[in-house]
């Protein structure tokens, strides 16, 4: 029996933690068993080739909000030219109903994590060849981590050369945040730090340097957290080593390591949502805002970790004013990149119970994003999606990290970047396919006849931003400001003005 497992990854650069873990414990299926991977923008009729090229007796699928649509595309292309194949899906979009994309093409949806579940089914069909006259829903319980397999031999060379190596140390969450999946398992079970340790070194020998932890709360346990930092504090750098982790635990043990890792080794993703209490406690989220606060002032001025703030547009109760106030906290806080999203209604989640009380209205396609609520019109969620577009190009990309801030100097962050993003998209009509040569041009514009400010204050702040890069030329516009700046430019067109975002 000759088995396929795959999915569509958002980027090549990004691989499946999951499929691996599946493969990992085929037993006596993994002979025959084979990993593909593909991604969203990829031909699907190439990818239904390329799949049956393998003249597999099953493929199975891994389905996540990101792929959604075009999962239930590629099966129905599979079933057509293939109807003897069985097609199972599995992931988290699919583990909680409802269906909001029409999966009925699949022969079986496994619910749950189907580390032995994909296995104990391979079984069965290969003892039974009845026909099936439609979906079967396999509802599976959690498996013993210390019982499964791991994953990570089964990452290839070319893996470690050109992606990123997802890892894991723990599954699950304590907190309860409404609008996350990981909220549906309220405790955290671990993996037997030893032998996971033992195949990291592994992955390490074969020259693995970048590794994204998936664990949605790596510090809720700080004497493993410790054990896994000072793996990494071990080694020889460079190296990379990213961590989801909650803003209010850090004990003193913890800064003590996060403050011993080089530049550029140590990324920490913090989900911050909300600094409004009554919004949090909408969503049964838990603040402890002195904590959050200390904590994101100890990652910003003494340590050289990369930080990532999380802030979510459209959360029950929470307003543009209070979403401003906690956008102007954060940069008040730190420098580092600030993530805007916007809330999306995921099946399974406990979100929904407040459709009726705040008037919230989701898109029932993927993303499943907030279409409007009580106090954001369609036209404000429209508006915050292009402000995060913008904040993203601009302030998250790093290439404007000092004359970005010219924008609301000595005013409120957001309501300066509110009204220069309107305009930006009066100028463009669009949030993609911006240049970054045109997008520093409309900075520069902005900055000088909207704002009012000074050309050579401005250039001078750009061409810092701009020219930190050896081998950029000048931007035309910039070029009367530039005499006597300190420029190692090459000759001739550089990449900076062929650069697209």
């Amino acid at each position: 029996m000759k088995i396929v497992l795959s999915t569509l990854n958002s980027r090549y650069t990004h691989s499946s933690l999951a499929l691996r873990y599946i493969y990992a414990n085929l037993n006596e299926f993994q002979t025959n068993a084979k990993i593909l991977e593909f991604n969203i923008n990829d031909s699907l009729q190439s990818v239904a080739e390329k799949l049956l090229n393998e003249n597999p007796d099953i493929i199975g699928l891994g389905t996540y909000i990101w792929n959604a649509s075009q999962i239930r595309e590629l099966i129905h292309i599979l079933k057509k030219v293939s109807p003897e194949t069985t097609v199972v899906l599995g992931g988290p979009e699919v583990s909680h109903e409802p269906f909001r994309v029409d999966y009925s093409d699949a022969d079986y949806i496994i619910q749950g994590e189907g580390d032995l579940a994909f296995y104990q089914l391979c079984k069965e069909i290969k003892i039974s060849k009845k026909t099936k006259q439609k979906t079967q829903i396999i509802k599976q319980t959690m498996p013993n981590l210390k019982e499964l397999k791991l994953p990570y031999e089964f990452y290839s060379d070319d893996d470690i050369k050109n992606r990123y190596i997802y890892v894991e140390i723990s599954r699950g969450c304590p907190f309860e945040c409404e609008f996350c999946l990981s909220s549906m398992d309220e405790r955290v079970r671990t993996f037997n730090i030893e032998q996971t340790l033992d195949e990291f070194q592994k992955l390490w020998n074969r020259g693995a340097r970048a590794f994204k932890f998936v664990d949605r709360t790596f510090n809720i346990n700080i004497k493993t957290a410790n054990i896994i930092l000072d793996f990494f504090l071990e080694k020889e750098p460079p190296y990379f080593a990213h961590f989801e982790v909650i803003p209010d635990h850090f004990p003193a043990s913890l800064k003590e390591k996060i403050q011993k890792f080089p530049h550029g080794a140590l990324q920490l993703e913090i989900g911050i949502q909300t600094l409004n209490l009554d919004v949090a406690n909408n969503i049964s989220r838990n603040l402890k805002l002195d904590k959050i606060k200390q904590n994101i002032e100890f990652l910003e001025k003494d340590t050289s970790a990369h930080i990532h703030l999380d802030l979510i547009v459209g959360l029950p109760g929470e307003s543009l004013e209070s979403f401003g106030k906690n956008l102007d906290e954060l940069v008040r806080l730190s420098s580092c990149e600030i993530q805007i999203g916007i809330l999306k209604k995921l099946s399974g989640t406990y979100i929904n119970r407040h459709d009726i009380d705040f008037g919230m209205v989701y898109s029932d396609y993927p993303p499943y994003d907030i279409l409007k609520n009580d106090l954001l019109s369609f036209k404000d969620i429209q508006i915050m999606k292009r402000f995060a577009r913008f904040w993203d190009l601009t302030y998250n990309s790093g290439n404007f990290k000092n004359s970005v801030k010219l924008i609301w100097q000595n005013g409120s962050v957001f309501e300066n970047f509110y009204k220069f993003s309107a305009w930006i998209y009066s100028q463009t009509d669009s949030t993609y396919k911006i240049s970054l040569l045109r997008l520093g041009e409309l900075m520069f514009t902005y900055l000088k006849e909207v704002k009012k400010l000074e050309a050579e204050v401005i250039s001078k702040l750009m061409l810092k931003d701009m020219m930190k890069l050896k081998g950029r030329s000048v931007p035309y516009y910039l070029k009367e400001y530039a005499e006597g700046f300190n420029i190692e430019a090459k000759k001739g067109t550089s990449g900076f003005n062929k650069r697209q975002h």
